[in-house]
C-alpha cells in the first residue's frame, strides 16, 4: 500500500510521524512524509492556534484531491480537542493525542480518542525522513499558561526514562549526523521520575552526533545545565527560549512564571558560556490585556535581548483556555504591531548574521536550492555553499551575508 503520513506542528508531533513511518515502512508498506497520491492518508494534527486547527481540516480535501477514494485516518492535538470537525467523508478513523501507533494497523476504524497516560506512552523507535532525527524525551505540560490549549490535549508532564532515550539514539547514530531532543516541555524533563534535564545531557557525552535542543522554558538554564552542554562532543548552541511577550504585565497575565529581568539573566549567563550561541524565540503579538504601552515597552526589551531569530504570530482565542474570555483587540491593532514587531525581527536576524561573518562554523549540510548547497551552522544560521557533500558536516569561514544567511 502507498502511505501519506502528514505532519502538522511541533516537533513531537513530527517525532511521532516519524515513528508511525518506521512502522509502516517495517510492515512493507510505501510511505511518503509529503501528501502526494496514496491509498491511505494519515494526518496527524495541530490545535496550538485556530488557524492550526483550521489548516488540519483542509488537509482531508487536499488529500482527495490526490485520490478521492483514499481512506484517511485522523490523530493528534486537533482530534484530542474536537474529534466531530473530523467526522467527514473518507475519513475512516479518528484519534487523539495517545494511542498513535494503532494507526499503523490502517484498517482500523471508527473513533478512538482514549484517556491520555499519566506516564511516557513509548510508540517504538522514529525514523527520520529528512538529515536530523527528532528524539522525543519527554511529552505532556503543567504550566497552565493563560492562553494556551496544550496542557488539556496532552495532558500532565511525563519524561521518558534515560535508557530508553539511549537505545533510541544507539539505534539511529549510524544514519544521522544530527539528533534534536524534543518534548512538549523539555525543560520539566525528569521531575516526574527524579531527575534534571542535566542528567539527561550527562548521559549524551559519550555521542559524537551533534546535539541539538528543542523549545524550552528559560527557568531551567543553570550553570549545571549549561555545563553539561558544554562538555557534549558536539553540542549546537541554539537556544530556543519562549518569551511570548517583553511586558512583565504581560507575561503575569499570561500566566508565564518570570520576568524580563530574570529571562535576560538567563540570556547573559547562556552567552558567558557560548558567546556565538543562537537566541531565538516566541512571541504573542496582541494579548488581550496588552496596552499600547506595554506593547511599546515589551517592543524595547525584545530588542535589548538580540535575538537571533523571533516568530511572532497574533493572540489566538482557544476556547477552554483562562484567557479565552477576555476581549480580544481589534484586528487591525493586531495587524499593527505585528507589522512593527516584524521590523524588529529583521533587524534582529540580520544583526546576529552579521556577527557570524569571518567566523569558522561547522554545518550540515541537508539540501540544495537553485543549484547551491544549504545546510545550517551549529547555531542555526542558513550557510549556501556551491560546493559541498550532502550530508555531511564541514569546516566552513562565513564570508559573507548571502540570502538570508551566510555564504
Amino acid at each position: 500500500m502507498k502511505v501519506s503520513v502528514f505532519n502538522l506542528g511541533c516537533k513531537v508531533n513530527q517525532y511521532e510521524s516519524d515513528a508511525l513511518i518506521k512502522k509502516l515502512t517495517a510492515a512493507g508498506h510505501e510511505v511518503s512524509d509529503k501528501l502526494v497520491f496514496a491509498d491511505y492518508y494519515i494526518i496527524n494534527t495541530c490545535a496550538v492556534t485556530a488557524e492550526a486547527e483550521k489548516k488540519s481540516r483542509q488537509c482531508i480535501a487536499r488529500a482527495k484531491k490526490f485520490n478521492p477514494d483514499a481512506k484517511i485516518l485522523i490523530c493528534g492535538c486537533a482530534s484530542e480537542n474536537n474529534a466531530a470537525q473530523f467526522k467527514r467523508e473518507g475519513v475512516q478513523y479518528i484519534s487523539g493525542t495517545a494511542k498513535k501507533d494503532l494507526l499503523a494497523k490502517l484498517d482500523i476504524l471508527g473513533e478512538n480518542v482514549v484517556e491520555i497516560p499519566k506516564t511516557y506512552e513509548e510508540v517504538g523507535f522514529a525514523r527520520s525522513m529528512r538529515t536530523r532525527s527528532y528524539i522525543k524525551v519527554q511529552d505532556g505540560c503543567n504550566n497552565f499558561c493563560s492562553y494556551c490549549l496544550i496542557p488539556y490535549v496532552r495532558g500532565r508532564s511525563r519524561s521518558r526514562d534515560i535508557d530508553n532515550v539511549i537505545a533510541e539514539i544507539k539505534s539511529v547514530q549510524n544514519s544521522t549526523r544530527e539528533i534534536v531532543l524534543t518534548g512538549i516541555d523539555l525543560s520539566s524533563y525528569g521531575k516526574d521520575i527524579g531527575l534534571k534535564l542535566s542528567d539527561l545531557i550527562n548521559a549524551l557525552a559519550p555521542f559524537d552526533l551533534r546535539v541539538r535542543l528543542g523549545s524550552f522554558e528559560v527557568n531551567v538554564i543553570d550553570d549545571e545545565l549549561l555545563t553539561a552542554l558544554k562538555n557534549l562532543k558536539a553540542f549546537c548552541p541554539h537556544f530556543h527560549l519562549s518569551l511570548q511577550s517583553g511586558s512583565d504585565e504581560v507575561l503575569k497575565n499570561m500566566n508565564r512564571h518570570y520576568t524580563t529581568a530574570a529571562y535576560m539573566e538567563k540570556v547573559n549567563l547562556i552567552r558567558k558560556y557560548f558567546p556565538l550561541a543562537a537566541i531565538t524565540t516566541d512571541v504573542i503579538v496582541g494579548f488581550p490585556t496588552e496596552t499600547d504601552e506595554e506593547f511599546d515597552m515589551g517592543l524595547a526589551f525584545i530588542k535589548s535581548v538580540g535575538f537571533a531569530d523571533i516568530h511572532c504570530f497574533p493572540y489566538s482565542a482557544r476556547k477552554g483556555t483562562a484567557a479565552y474570555k477576555l476581549k480580544v483587540l481589534p484586528r487591525e491593532v493586531i495587524a499593527a504591531r505585528e507589522e512593527k514587531l516584524l521590523a524588529v525581527k529583521k533587524e534582529a536576524k540580520d544583526a546576529f548574521i552579521k556577527k557570524n561573518i569571518g567566523v569558522t562554523h561547522k554545518v550540515l549540510f541537508e539540501d540544495s536550492e537553485q543549484g547551491v548547497n544549504v545546510g545550517y551552522t551549529e547555531n542555526y544560521i542558513k550557510f549556501y555553499r556551491k560546493h559541498a557533500v550532502r550530508h555531511t558536516v564541514e569546516t566552513v569561514v562565513a564570508e559573507k551575508q548571502f540570502l538570508d544567511g551566510l555564504m
